[in-house]
């Protein structure tokens, strides 16, 4: 299959993305690996007729949304993200009227339709320097409570107002699973993902996103720790650093959505050009706004 889908790629002009969530021999045959900021600025600036984008639906939806002339295909439609629905129908609209001067911060894992409403997109490893960067006083911060209110923390200046999505997937993991992941490895590091709960924020030695903790592996003296995100990153983690231990959770977070990616939808999708995403043309001119405002302000 590996064969077959680089053979394929080639004659196509494809390239493959694939998040640090997805299965590991998808990884392995991706193009790019990364988290979501990183893979959208690589989407838009590649030079490719047909993107295959190894994540969840909005992942895809936002690669669309930023190449509007090329062809975007995922290896499952059904592959979704809870929490990119988890805004109430007209809570923007209310919120806009409740607050003056309100932007409407929207992370990136969201719906095209919830980035329509919005004024500037984020991603776990930029959504504090984005919010910081505002000139609005008045943040409401959709679709994840957790990651808003761990950026609220960093930006205490600001008046921001938490929705109540979450990630159910980083939500799993507790603060008792942790103690007990640290009474069998005494010595080993917490790094957790903002998407996780207060609790867990509260004890972790160090929080960021997915590729910061990566780094933050690579770099750091230590040598065992304790990683509070969904269990695909292993596979980079184990791969840079394979003198490193590298401990999760008794949940073991695991996005089952991430995992519906495969070899063979891969490669289905790349032989018959199917499950292609579209956005209508409003809606993607309308989500390109705060999408461009993100890849903007980030710089």
């Amino acid at each position: 299959m590996k064969t077959e889908i680089l053979k394929l790629k080639k004659e196509k002009n494809a390239v493959i993305l694939a998040h640090y969530y997805a299965p590991s021999d998808v990884q392995e045959i991706a193009d790019y690996v990364g988290d979501s900021f990183y893979l959208a600025k690589i989407a838009k600036s590649i030079e490719a007729d047909i993107i295959v984008f190894c994540g969840v639906r909005f992942m895809g939806e936002s690669a669309k949304i930023l190449n509007s002339n090329k062809k975007v295909l995922v290896p499952n439609l059904t592959a979704d993200c809870p929490m990119a629905h988890m805004v109430a129908e007209g809570k923007i609209a209310e919120m806009r009227r409740q607050y003056d001067d309100l932007a409407v911060v929207c992370y990136i894992n969201s719906t095209a339709e919830l980035k329509c409403q919005s004024d500037v997109c984020v991603t776990s490893s930029n959504a504090v320097r984005i919010v910081k960067a505002l000139e609005n006083k008045n943040i409401f911060f959709i679709p994840d409570k957790n990651l808003g209110s761990f950026v609220a923390k960093q930006v205490p200046e600001k008046n921001i107002i938490i929705n109540d999505g979450f990630c159910p997937v980083h939500a799993k993991i507790t603060a008792e699973q942790i103690a007990k992941e640290k009474e069998k490895h005494p010595d080993a590091l917490v790094l957790t993902h903002p998407e996780c709960e207060k609790e867990v924020l509260d004890i972790s030695d160090f929080i960021g996103s997915t590729a910061e903790i990566i780094s933050y592996a690579g770099s750091a003296a230590e040598k065992e720790f304790i990683i509070c995100t969904e269990e695909g990153v292993s596979c980079r983690l184990i791969g840079d650093n394979p003198d490193k231990k590298f401990f999760f959770p008794e949940s073991c977070p695991c996005c089952t959505d991430m995992k519906l990616n495969s070899l063979k939808t891969v490669l289905d999708v790349l032989r018959n050009e199917a499950n292609e995403i579209t956005v209508d043309e409003e809606i993607c001119r309308r989500a390109m706004l705060p999408l461009d405002k993100m890849l903007e302000l980030a710089r």
